[in-house]
């Protein structure tokens, strides 16, 4: 069973194809005499592209988290995200029957870059489908260059300056509507890898809400729910 969550909201009815694209930035120059070499460089931001049913009825190949939601509902979210300008998490959840995971999701901070709906009566009904785009977000900072006057000398000092939202921090976290391990972690730990930290730090809290929620486990911490209150790493 595939679920597609935008920022955290669950898709209702999961699409049946997405596409997830990484271009290179990688640079050929031509030498004199040398013929061309190739300058390898960091890959690009990942462009992901999907298109999903917004059912106007409650079908039972549906999901609702939360009961039935028509699809303007799902209509104004998608130009919500668009018209507030800040990135936002998707999540695709790969599970089996018993919960299982089947491989790697995907957890990605993004942009909602095109939407697109179409209405078609003799395709969907009273249904709309919507084509959406999306593209990575990567976090950036700002640098600042002090100059001062040492006796004879001057030197310069470089400090970075660090987003607010990325501040280390510690103590108690309760979690929200729509958050994640990894998000928890970059956004108060500085870091978002050290999830692991959290999920091994809070396990039983976490496997409990899962069971209080239904299923059989979290998936090593992926299923969180709002309410729940987790230490946080020093």
């Amino acid at each position: 069973m595939y679920q597609f969550y935008m920022d955290g909201v669950l898709l209702p009815v999961t699409p049946s194809a997405l596409t997830l694209k990484t271009v290179n930035q990688n640079k050929t120059v031509t030498l004199v005499n040398e013929g061309q070499i190739n300058i390898l460089k960091l890959p690009g931001l990942s462009k992901i592209s999907f298109s999903a049913l917004l059912p106007n009825h409650p079908y039972p190949f549906a999901q609702y988290e939360s009961g039935f939601c028509d699809a303007h509902y799902y209509m104004d979210k998608l130009e919500l995200l668009k018209t507030k300008c800040q990135p936002f998490v998707f999540d695709v959840i790969r599970t089996d029957d018993t919960g299982r995971l089947l491989m790697d999701s995907t957890s990605m901070q993004v942009s909602l870059e095109v939407y697109e709906l179409n209405e078609d009566a003799d395709r969907y009904g009273t249904d709309v489908m919507a084509k959406i785009e999306l593209l990575q977000y990567r976090e950036y900072g700002t640098k600042t260059i002090a100059f001062k006057k040492a006796e004879s000398k001057t030197t310069a000092t470089v400090t970075e300056k660090r987003e607010t939202t990325t501040a280390p921090k510690t103590g108690d976290y309760t979690v929200k509507q729509g958050d994640n391990l990894w998000d928890i972690a970059r956004v108060k730990l500085g870091n978002g890898a050290r999830q692991t930290e959290i999920y091994a730090l809070n396990k039983d809290v976490i496997e409990a809400a899962a069971k209080k929620y239904g299923r059989a486990s979290s998936s090593n911490g992926w299923w969180i729910y709002p309410g729940t209150v987790l230490r946080l790493p020093s």
